[in-house]
């Protein structure tokens, strides 16, 4: 296994910051790409459930219709890619059953032998809670994937920003998302920052280890 050092984990997080003005003229190349999407795939979640769909929207013309639902923030224009992290609405025992199929056939075991841990996740997630409760769940589920993007777009030397100022009904309209059983949680512009952005230098403004940090 190929680690990286402190310093090189250090100083990559320190160097990304919520980039607010993006070079327009700057495309991350299909390979990188591919990394981060991958990346996304990996994402960590709840009993593996994965309550999410990944909507990478890079036509212009779409990107054009979402500005007015993003408040005219010009990172939805002007990044290289915008990424909508949308939740599956109201988590069911089928979405679970179907989970509990594909890891039985990735990992090559009977479907059977999952019917305890089945029984878990149906327990714990889809009879313990109700229908808004469900889809809260799905949606913080969506931000553990959208701190994956900016930690791993980071690394690679690409800039992000994370974004909740935006419509999420126009955004679940214009993009279609209900008819598919999902909602918009949050979204991330991705891309390359312009020179003329005056926060790519500014200091982080972080409260110090002793308040945020408590050890028992």
């Amino acid at each position: 296994m190929n680690t990286i050092n402190a310093d090189q984990l250090l100083g990559q997080l320190n160097w990304r910051y919520a980039t607010k003005q993006f070079d327009p003229n700057r495309k991350i190349s299909d390979q990188d790409w591919a990394t981060i999407e991958q990346a996304l795939l990996l994402t960590p979640s709840s009993g593996g459930l994965q309550p999410w769909k990944f909507i990478v929207v890079t036509d212009p013309a779409v990107r054009t219709k979402l500005l007015p639902a993003s408040y005219g923030q010009a990172q939805i224009t002007d990044a290289s890619h915008l990424v909508v992290f949308a939740a599956k609405k109201n988590f069911s025992e089928a979405d679970v059953d179907a989970f509990i199929r594909h890891t039985a056939a990735t990992r090559g075991v009977p479907v059977e032998s999952l019917a305890a841990y089945r029984d878990m996740l149906v327990g714990g997630i889809v009879k313990s809670m109700d229908e808004p409760a469900r889809d809260a769940w799905a949606r913080n589920q969506a931000y553990i994937a959208l701190g994956n993007l900016l930690t791993s777009a980071a690394l690679l030397g690409i800039d992000a920003c994370p974004m909740e100022g935006f419509d999420r009904a126009q955004y679940d309209e214009i993009l279609g998302l209900k008819a598919q059983g999902l909602a918009s949680a949050v979204i991330a512009t991705v891309g390359y920052r312009a020179s003329t952005d005056k926060y790519a230098n500014a200091p982080k403004v972080r409260f110090s280890k002793e308040q945020v940090f408590a050890h028992f």
